[in-house]
């Protein structure tokens, strides 16, 4: 395994990201546990959830499962960075008890020892806003945050699906207070086939000295060769990647991609990663695992070089926005 500093802090993180959302609802404990090993044991020691996951009335199981499994002892805690998300509404019927949910200080202060509760930890590494809360202020937010800090409970903390203007607000008002180490890593949905963040919210996150984290790098399984296994195994995409498939130019822009890996003898999940490797400003992609055989091919792509040739048709068939603002203004 590879490692790199997360963002402008002195933490070393591995270049890919054990994503945990499908422990729960898609993989039992008991395969998720053994997912967690051999994470571990290929060197990865980012681990990223979120208090939501488990949704409907098992919100909160994820945290539960990694925390039975740290319970495991054989310094498990001790190995991984844990990172893990605030901002979602708890309540399992869907309607959340005023100040339950968001980004209030209240909220967060509630949202983190439950946290610890069910991951049996005693602090998080990386305690992320899962979202932007429009009526929060970052005074307010950074208060709270900072009493965390003192207490022991957080030591850093990142952003997700933030825009880049909210990123440079939360920095510089950080920045005003003194004392508050501001965002330090921005979890994005970044990928070849959606690329708008190289806009704004990466420049801004390499401005402001952030580790970006993309999230969906297979874009939801379209760019894990979903053509070749419906023609191959008979398997039909689902979800987004079936959406995206019944445009015909989606369709064909996916071939040509397939037909440029099948050239290069390259499987098509294991370049999309390996590319997100070679952007500028990409800490690591979360990857995650429903199977132990899908980290595998996951870890393929660490050790993968890809030629200029093949950067450069993946450029054609995926073209980037531009560079921001000659994207956009002329």
């Amino acid at each position: 395994m590879k490692y790199t500093q997360l963002g402008r802090t002195g933490l070393k993180v591995s270049r890919l990201v054990l994503g945990t959302m499908n422990f729960g609802p898609q993989t039992d404990e008991a395969d998720s546990h053994a997912i967690m090993d051999a994470a571990l044991d290929a060197g990865i020691n980012y681990f990223d959830t979120a208090n939501v996951y488990g949704w409907g009335e098992n919100k909160g199981r994820t945290e539960e499962i990694i925390g039975n499994w740290f319970a495991k002892g054989g310094e498990r805690r001790d190995k991984v960075v844990l990172a893990t998300k605030v901002y979602g509404n708890m309540a399992a019927d869907g309607d959340a008890w005023p100040n339950h949910d968001k980004l209030s200080a209240v909220n967060i202060r509630r949202a983190v020892d439950a946290s610890l509760k069910r991951l049996q930890t005693d602090y998080i590494d990386v305690y992320q806003f899962h979202h932007v809360d429009r009526r929060t202020p970052f005074e307010e937010i950074w208060q709270a945050i900072d009493v965390l800090v003192q207490q022991g409970k957080i030591l850093y903390v990142g952003s997700s699906n933030f825009p880049g203007y909210k990123i440079a607000q939360a920095n510089e008002i950080a920045a005003r207070r003194g004392g508050t180490i501001g965002l330090v890593s921005e979890q994005c949905l970044y990928n070849l086939a959606e690329r708008r963040a190289e806009m704004e919210v990466i420049p801004a996150a390499q401005e402001y000295g952030l580790g970006v984290i993309p999230w969906s790098p297979l874009h939801g399984g379209l760019l894990g060769g979903v053509i070749k296994k419906e023609v191959e195994g008979g398997r039909r995409a689902s979800g987004r990647a079936a959406d995206a498939l019944a445009n015909t130019a989606i369709r064909a822009q996916i071939q040509s991609y397939e037909d440029l890996l099948d050239k290069h003898g390259i499987e098509p999940g294991e370049a999309a990663l390996a590319w997100l490797l070679t952007r500028p400003g990409v800490t690591g992609p979360i990857v995650g695992p429903r199977t132990a055989g899908q980290l595998d091919s996951a870890l393929r792509a660490v050790e993968l070089e890809l030629s200029e040739d093949l950067l450069t048709g993946l450029d054609e068939i995926f073209p980037g926005p531009g560079p921001s603002p000659e994207a956009f203004a002329w």
